[in-house]
């Protein structure tokens, strides 16, 4: 059973935040230079939120509003739900299907350590798969 932490070995603990206080054009900004969907979001060096480019579409575009001119607080999801490195891919697929989310931060503690996209989940599921019907096909074939 692959757990965050093993996940977040084999891809890197870097997360890239904004401040709440950013505008929503510089979070965009952010996650096009980084090829990322969501940034968390803090405030005094605690997550607060997370905003995505679904919250961008959906919140900003659609809403007429201005993104230099509206603060990333004002858009960002909140409360934050979040994974422990402990926890199984199978529990972060489980709350990402309940609550219809594509990233989680991981804390440990109430640090944030990394970052977990609905991407990384289903690369890690084919993954142990794959390993799986590889020791099926060498105890069947006797190799």
């Amino acid at each position: 059973m692959t757990r965050v932490e093993d996940l977040l070995q084999a891809k890197g603990h870097a997360v890239w935040c904004i401040s709440a206080d950013a505008s929503v054009y510089d979070a965009i900004q952010v996650m096009a230079d980084r090829g990322v969907g969501a940034l968390p979001v803090e405030a005094a060096r605690q997550l607060v939120g997370i905003i995505s480019e679904r919250d961008y579409a959906r919140k900003v575009i659609l809403q007429g509003k201005s993104s230099k001119d509206t603060p990333v607080r004002a858009i960002m999801t909140s409360p934050v739900y979040y994974v422990r490195p402990e926890q199984s891919i199978e529990q972060c697929m489980i709350l990402m299907t309940d609550k219809r989310l594509r990233h989680l931060p991981v804390l440990d503690g109430d640090q944030l350590v990394g970052i977990v996209s609905i991407g990384d989940l289903v690369k890690a599921v084919i993954a142990e798969q794959q390993i799986r019907i590889e020791q099926l096909e060498s105890y069947i074939t006797g190799g």
